[in-house]
């Protein structure tokens, strides 16, 4: 994290992030009974790709390159996951887990892009980004259907957050309350559709 650019509460998002990510990525391979390399490389994979690739494209240095935390917390997670019986975390809590780090991440991906001075559109978009690709390389390396595949919700939640940040840095508010708020937007978006499979419309054309 560059600490010359971001402020505390952005790195403790990141951090927070990077954790729930990485948990999750971990126990997809607990699930599947691999081995604890493998869950290391799962919640590294998880835990940074999707800040690894907005790095890349907004031209700021690779978080976790330069953060030593990042790693630990990676590994951390994984040792965590490796010790637990997987039945601790059945049902649903993968997705309520994912769910918390897609919008604190989409809010942390679109308030660097801003601070990197990327117009508003294409900040909300490195929000989406930061948020979806980690999940994303989990399930396709994890051979398992996407989690953009899935019917409820899921990148509106991350865009809803990304929005609502971005909006509220342009009128000007208080930008820690609205790094709250909007990670609380997509997460209660996320929640709901969780809990009630909100999904947009498909597509229905012969």
């Amino acid at each position: 994290m560059n600490s010359e650019v971001l402020t505390p509460l952005l790195d403790w998002l990141d951090l927070a992030g990077v954790a729930i990510f990485a948990l999750t990525g971990a126990l997809v391979a607990a699930k599947e009974r691999q081995t604890f390399v493998t869950l290391a490389f799962f919640a590294l994979i998880t835990g940074v790709g999707g800040g690894t690739v907005r790095d890349l494209l907004i031209g700021a240095p690779v978080f976790w390159i330069h953060d030593a935390w990042v790693a630990a917390i990676c590994l951390a997670m994984a040792l965590f996951a490796w010790f637990t019986p997987t039945r601790w975390w059945g049902g649903r809590f993968l997705s309520v887990a994912d769910g918390l780090g897609l919008s604190a991440y989409a809010v942390l991906g679109s308030a660097k892009a801003l601070e990197y001075g990327l117009p508003p559109t294409p900040a909300i978009l490195m929000g989406v980004i930061t948020g979806c690709v980690g999940g994303i390389i989990r399930d396709v390396i994890a051979g398992r259907p996407s989690i953009l595949m899935r019917p409820e919700l899921y990148v509106t939640a991350a865009a809803l957050s990304a929005t609502t940040n971005v909006l509220g840095d342009l009128v000007g508010l208080v930008r820690e309350w609205v790094w709250v708020g909007a990670t609380a937007a997509g997460y209660g978006l996320r929640l709901a559709a969780i809990r009630w499979n909100l999904a947009l419309p498909a597509y229905g054309r012969d």
